[in-house]
């Protein structure tokens, strides 16, 4: 049975610190552009107080929620409970990016620890809190975060990431803006 939370009390905050991936949902204004999904892990995801989150974007091939978030800013997270008890978590939200030389990119970033690749601090207002049982999510076990993506970024040096920027971070999928040029 779906429940709606007042806050991201204590007891939120503490479940969401436990989840080792999250997911990301947007979706562009038009109604003929493609609905966005996106699995997040690393330790990327913090709760700034009991209605503002934040995660931190690293470079990716596509930039569909930054594209929506320009576009419309809707956003919502889910987080589902692989271990211990059933739960589902959706956060629903307005979001905005948050790009280096932004006034508080740096005060963001800053909560996070260094990783390579920062695209922006994606940080979200949430509107609306609901978790749900979960009962049909499978127990999965954690090993290890994946490295290939810091890897990867670590080798493009911060030259390279903004070259990759502009050559693939210009627009979405949809011909919406992503990164500014």
């Amino acid at each position: 049975m779906a429940r709606t939370h007042d806050t991201l009390d204590d007891n939120l905050r503490e479940w969401i610190a436990a989840q080792h991936v999250f997911f990301v949902a947007s979706a562009p204004t038009d109604t003929d552009g493609h609905v966005n999904l996106s699995p997040k892990g690393y330790d990327s995801f913090r709760v700034i107080d009991d209605h503002t989150v934040a995660y931190l974007d690293l470079t990716g091939s596509g930039v569909e929620t930054i594209a929506h978030l320009n576009d419309n800013g809707r956003l919502t997270f889910m987080f589902c409970g692989f271990e211990g008890p059933p739960r589902i978590l959706r956060l629903f939200g307005r979001g905005e990016v948050v790009r280096p030389g932004n006034t508080d990119f740096e005060s963001l970033v800053g909560l996070f620890p260094p990783l390579p690749g920062v695209r922006s601090v994606i940080r979200c207002e949430i509107e609306r809190i609901q978790s749900s049982c979960g009962y049909s999510v499978p127990f999965l076990t954690y090993e290890s975060e994946r490295e290939t993506l810091a890897d990867w970024a670590a080798r493009k040096g911060p030259e390279g990431i903004e070259e990759y920027h502009l050559e693939k971070n210009q627009v979405s999928i949809d011909g919406l803006t992503g990164l500014p040029a």
